[in-house]
């Protein structure tokens, strides 16, 4: 193989001098490592290419075209957003596109090694373009109309040369700052805020590791075979086998790197970060801070940093604060930061059990009546028992029907899904296993008890995955229970975690792990979970299109198919007719209800806004639309105010929680519910 392919001329190496009133970068592009290859990775390589190709469910070919695939995905995972490398250097790897199956098998990966330095490098002279932008006594202006920052650049030309990467980073460094400036910050502290965050970012480039190169291919091979399929480093695949699976301690969530970004993947039932109720999976952290009050530190810019540092960051002893910026899903990366204070803590395992509650309205035509919520948070181990007691506590109080609450459920133990179930039917299949070599493994239940024959409803979201979605498709194929919410997210694969040491390595680091798809999950009527997810019988409205979120995003998924159906009676309780009329009746309520059209018009503007790809640095336009929010955000809660027959509030930090805690999903469900419950006893009747 050619040597130095992707190495920079001394022209490409020469970056901007600082003026004498700029901030200096704190190193030098010549304290960057040198990365190779370390001893063990043509070993490790070999033995990743060994599980993925064999074992996974798809059994992928290692050919030229998925080497044009590793090779785009790599490149994606090392400039997403075509902010550091010049067209001459992915041009330049492009003769190589079709090597990457060859490396991989023969464990030589000088040239992935040396696209990584590349990039390196160029980060590095970005950074140090940035630093060259700030100076304390040339504040810059946010004064011009029309200006943007164009922050998706997914689909956009990589940049021909240094003058165009240089406007790139103009705007982005005026984002950032605007960013500041918007959060109070004055004109000094702002560069001295940016000056720690790109000197914290030359920082982590000179602290740059072999593993990196390694575990960024690595990765890059796993996604262009499947998105739950990847590389654990030795240092993640540790915290794997402490059964932590990158779960943060002290703040109960999951996070994965995806590209430069911290994204939160789920959040621990009953945690901390859950408890705040300002967090949702698929959020992006971009900095952390370390305490609150008179106790609190600079913010830390974390974008680009390893996840491993990250999870240093976040962990601390029980009962200390972290502050997390944190840039919600629903904005993307254009977003203004919001800020989320979080008390370390453990998770208790009564706060992660599943709870029951009885909702009784108090005004409407369901005035009075009883029905029995079980919330049910996530499908841990021994949650059949405790769901067991639950019902006979809800019977004991004579609830009409029961809802069961799986929103944000992202799953957990399959024979826990089994066993919810069979609370509800006597005995039958609930889910069919297949391992993509035509075996299929039927799993039952056996009791021959139903603990519970009364009305059942299922409330889903797109957040509700995996071992909710077998419960909501079995209960939805026997017509069992009605299902009410928004499509699920579509999780329908299984996944096994293996290690990569092996009993007479002699090397002196571990190896890691991988974890790879082995098999699909499907349905009792035989259609796969997978992909498509499970659709409601009574649909509320979605920020997002089931298309839009949620295992159809993802790229190199696992399409949606069918097997043979599982042989099963259903029961009587549900037609199509029914469900019609429960969704016509359900929709006509939620145009009349004041909550559900402040969702409307959220999701409108949603919508609108899903195609923009840039935010203006027009300091009077964005402090126009804070403004317009505020004053919306404080409209809406004098109405909800105004309805409870209280006084109206000057500010929101006035209202207690209970005020702002409404859940008009929940209030609409049972309100489906009861209409389901009458209807059943009318037809009954008849």
């Amino acid at each position: 193989m050619k040597s130095g392919l992707f190495k920079l001329n001394a022209l490409a190496l020469l970056v901007v001098a600082p003026s004498a009133l700029a901030i200096p970068p704190t190193h030098d592009i010549s304290e960057l490592p040198q990365l190779t290859q370390d001893s063990q990775h043509e070993t490790v390589s070999e033995r990743v290419l060994a599980y993925f190709t064999r074992y996974h469910f798809s059994q992928p070919e290692l050919d030229d075209s998925l080497s044009e695939q590793i090779h785009d995905r790599y490149l994606e995972m090392l400039d997403f957003n075509k902010m550091f490398l010049l067209k001459s250097d992915v041009d330049a790897s492009e003769e190589y596109a079709r090597l990457f199956d060859d490396m991989l098998e023969s464990g030589e990966l000088e040239i992935a090694y040396e696209l990584y330095q590349t990039s390196l490098e160029r980060r590095f002279q970005r950074y140090v373009y940035a630093l060259s932008l700030l100076d304390k006594d040339k504040p810059m202006s946010f004064d011009e109309k029309g200006e943007k920052y164009y922050y998706d650049r997914e689909d956009a030309d990589w940049a021909k040369d240094e003058e165009a990467l240089n406007e790139l980073w103009q705007k982005r460094v005026k984002y950032d700052a605007l960013n500041l400036k918007l959060a109070g910050k004055e004109w000094p502290d702002i560069v001295e805020t940016l000056g720690k965050r790109y000197n914290s970012a030359l920082n982590r480039l000179t602290n740059s590791k072999n593993e990196d190169a390694f575990q960024t291919l690595m990765n890059a091979f796993a996604r262009s075979i499947e998105p739950h399929t990847s590389y654990l480093s030795p240092a993640n695949s540790e915290r794997f086998q402490q059964n932590m699976n990158l779960e943060l301690e002290g703040i109960g969530a999951v996070l994965q790197s995806e590209y430069d970004y911290t994204v939160i993947r789920s959040l621990v039932p009953g945690g901390p970060a859950d408890k705040t109720g300002e967090l949702s999976p698929e959020d992006k952290i971009v900095a952390v801070g370390q305490g609150v009050g008179e106790d609190a530190e600079d913010f830390v810019d974390i974008i680009g940093m390893r996840l491993d540092d990250v999870v240093d960051m976040i962990k601390g002893p029980k009962g200390s604060s972290v502050r997390l910026q944190v840039l919600e899903a629903s904005q993307g990366v254009g977003g203004t930061p919001k800020v989320v204070e979080i008390v370390r803590d453990k998770v208790k395992l009564e706060d992660r059990a599943a709870k029951a509650h009885v909702e009784v309205p108090e005004e409407g035509p369901n005035k009075g009546r009883k029905m029995g919520v079980i919330e049910i948070p996530g499908f841990y181990n021994n949650l059949t028992a405790d769901v067991k007691k639950l019902l006979e506590d809800l019977k004991s109080k004579e609830v009409e029907g029961i809802v069961i609450d799986l929103r944000s459920n992202g799953g957990g133990a399959l024979n826990e899904a089994i066993g919810l179930t069979g609370l509800f039917i006597d005995q039958g299949p609930v889910v069919q296993v297949s391992d993509g070599r035509g075996h299929v493994e039927i799993s039952k239940d056996r009791d021959g008890v139903t603990y519970y024959e009364g009305p059942l409803v299922v409330l889903v979201d797109r957040y509700s995955a995996s071992a909710s979605e077998i419960f909501a498709a079995a209960m939805q194929d026997y017509k069992r229970a009605l299902i009410v919410g928004e499509n699920t997210f579509g999780k329908g694969t299984v996944q096994q975690h293996r290690g990569l040491n092996r009993r007479f390595d002699f090397f002196s680091e571990p190896l890691g792990s991988v974890q790879y798809t082995i098999a699909k999950f499907y349905r009792i009527d035989g259609g796969s979970t997978q992909l498509k997810g499970v659709a409601p019988d009574v649909t509320l409205p979605s920020y997002v299109e089931a298309s839009e979120w949620g295992e159809s995003r993802e790229d190199n998924a696992l399409p949606w198919d069918q097997i043979k159906p599982a042989q099963y009676d259903t029961f009587s309780y549900l037609d199509s007719a029914e469900i019609q009329s429960l969704n016509k009746n359900a929709h006509e309520r939620l145009e009349k209800d004041p909550e559900f059209s402040y969702i409307f018009k959220d999701i409108d503007e949603l919508r609108k806004n899903m195609e923009k790809t840039w935010v203006s640095l027009n300091i009077e336009e964005r402090e126009s639309e804070q403004a317009a929010d505020k004053k919306e955000r404080l409209a809406r809660v004098n109405d909800r105010l105004k309805r409870m027959g209280m006084k109206p509030v000057e500010s929101i930090d006035d209202v207690d929680d209970e005020v702002l805690e409404v859940d008009p999903y929940l209030d609409e469900t049972i309100s489906v519910a009861f209409e389901f419950i009458d209807d059943v006893k009318l037809a009954q009747n008849d």
